[in-house]
């Protein structure tokens, strides 16, 4: 599947000086962009269907997912962490600002294998930042960053090509586009951030001795699929970067 869509990118219906246009390139783009939207669709649509299937599988242990983090969070030597409940279906999250692992509706109370597997991911986040782990500290310095160069790139990049189009002037774009650069990055820094809070939950699980080999595989089912969708938020991210760079060379013409 990636060697035709890299094809897409680099062929079109004509070429400039014998290089490949940048319209044509657009086009290819274009499909990019509305594949991987149809494979983010998917795989949020998967990601609801296992947690839903594992959410009715009792937790052998017995345990809420509140009750899971709590233990692991102990276990852990972590005591200025507190656990809490806030609304929503998955919206769980660690939050170092007030220092407390968020448990969604579906996890806080549940006593199912997905709501531990979910919670313990959580407080697999409070541990990374309990030991400064790397990527989770470069992603906590890029957040206000990230904020105002979310907010304003599409400004900027639109600016710009008016400017573009009266003076041939390509700065502001540029600068747009390198603001969309650091939220993709940032995308993809928050990829081994998510994949290690998973392996950190899932050792801690099998540690500690709560779930069978049966119920762990399960466990990394439901946090494996959770942690696609970060990698489509990245491939996602990556693309819009290319998709304005090749507007921008396509105005050229």
């Amino acid at each position: 599947m990636n060697a035709s869509i890299f094809t897409l990118l680099q062929t079109g219906a004509y070429y400039h000086d014998g290089l490949v246009s940048p319209h044509a390139a657009q086009t290819g783009m274009y499909l990019l962009i509305i594949l991987i939207a149809l494979v983010g669709w998917m795989v949020q649509a998967r990601l609801q269907a296992v947690f839903k299937k594992y959410s009715q599988v009792l937790f052998p242990g017995g345990l809420t997912g509140a009750e899971v983090a709590e233990r692991m969070l102990r276990e852990n030597h972590i005591h200025n962490v507190k656990v809490t409940h806030v609304r929503g279906r998955l919206t769980d999250h660690f939050d170092p600002r007030t220092m407390t692992v968020n448990l969604s509706d579906s996890v806080y109370s549940s006593r199912s294998v997905a709501a531990a597997a979910v919670a313990a991911h959580e407080c697999g986040h409070a541990i990374q930042h309990a030991h400064s782990y790397a990527p989770l500290v470069l992603r906590s310095q890029l957040v206000p960053i990230v904020q105002f160069a979310s907010g304003a790139a599409t400004w900027i990049i639109l600016l710009g090509l008016i400017v573009l189009a009266s003076t041939q002037n390509e700065l502001l774009c540029w600068i747009g586009v390198g603001m969309i650069a650091i939220s993709a990055l940032f995308s993809i820094i928050t990829l081994p951030v998510e994949y290690n809070a998973s392996a950190r939950a899932l050792a801690w699980l099998r540690q500690s001795h709560l779930m069978t080999e049966s119920e762990l595989g399960q466990a990394r089912i439901s946090l494996n699929w959770a942690a696609r969708t970060y990698l489509v938020a990245a491939l996602s991210a990556v693309a819009s970067v290319l998709y304005y760079v090749l507007l921008i060379l396509g105005r050229r013409d």
